[in-house]
């Protein structure tokens, strides 16, 4: 996009809590934004008749020595980015009830703030190795058209692809943008993930956005896994063969625009190594994951 896309296209980045935010990498993008440049609280949106406070229950801390409640709500950010320019977040836990009031009302306060383009963003455990870049879906809702509906995710899904829904259907332009995350490194946080994520709203923006501490984290949290992988035998072996799957992958994605000849090879290539591993033949390992190693997989793409 333009870098005066900010100033043309006002957008609102979404990010829910739960489902759809495996480590919390999508929630801690907005958190990134909102405690890394200027912001101020512009909307919220009531929890009551939204949520079950049974399973999405409210808070108590203590403030200057007094008790108080914070209950499950929405908080819209006008956060204040380099160049005078400026995008909104949406921060929330995903709702319990009303999926489509709720849709409703978020596009209501789109519409007041003259947003043009609704971002939504997810995170999901999926088979990727730690050792390569995370995976990153990004999907403009202006391509759904020309793209194959064989390609695409059919199946359960959460509230940022019925936000995503309901944005189209209102005449709004849309991205939905998805970080992998390995499901054998399930944990509180993944700042590689959030870092990805940021890097991605930063191409659609068209702005760059501040990193600060996240790229230190993302390499703690890459040498931990490397430290988890050489403890353990079968982790080791699975995660050689999703290096393989990736990179065999990314070679397919790079040559799928060549012709002929390169194509035939690559089809050659990949039904070999289809045959390696239903045939068991697998160097590093037996050519599965490691005990109780099948992740949870969430709203998107895999």
């Amino acid at each position: 996009m333009r870098p005066e896309a900010l100033e043309k296209e006002p957008m609102l980045i979404a990010a829910f809590g739960g489902w759809n935010d495996a480590c919390q990498a999508a929630t801690d993008a907005v958190r990134h934004l909102t405690s890394r440049y200027p912001s101020r609280e512009v909307r919220t949106i009531d929890g009551d008749g939204f949520y079950d406070y049974q399973a999405t229950r409210p808070i108590v801390c203590y403030a200057t020595g007094r008790r108080r409640i914070v209950w499950p709500q929405t908080t819209v950010y006008d956060v204040e980015l380099p160049q005078g320019r400026h995008l909104y977040a949406l921060i929330a836990p995903e709702p319990n009830y009303r999926w489509p009031a709720y849709c409703a009302q978020v596009l209501r306060i789109a519409d007041e703030l003259d947003v043009r383009r609704i971002v939504t963003l997810g995170a999901m455990f999926a088979d990727c190795p730690h050792t390569r870049p995370l995976p990153l879906d990004v999907e403009d809702g202006s391509a759904e058209a020309v793209t194959d509906p064989d390609q695409r995710y059919s199946g359960p899904v959460g509230i940022p692809t019925i936000l995503d829904a309901a944005a189209v259907d209102e005449g709004f332009a849309t991205s939905s943008i998805w970080a992998s995350i390995p499901q054998y490194l399930e944990g509180d946080d993944c700042a590689a993930a959030t870092l990805r994520l940021l890097d991605a709203i930063g191409d659609v923006a068209g702005v760059p956005i501040d990193a600060g501490d996240l790229p230190g984290r993302a390499g703690a949290w890459r040498e931990a896994a490397d430290v988890l992988a050489s403890t353990d035998e079968a982790l080791a072996a699975y995660v050689k063969r999703l290096e393989r799957e990736y990179d065999a992958h990314e070679k397919a994605r790079r040559e799928a625009s060549l012709g002929g000849h390169a194509c035939r090879q690559l089809v050659m290539e990949a039904e070999a190594f289809l045959h390696s591993l239903e045939t068991g033949h697998d160097a590093d390992g037996d050519g599965r994951g490691p005990v109780g190693g099948v992740g949870t997989t969430h709203d998107g793409t895999v």
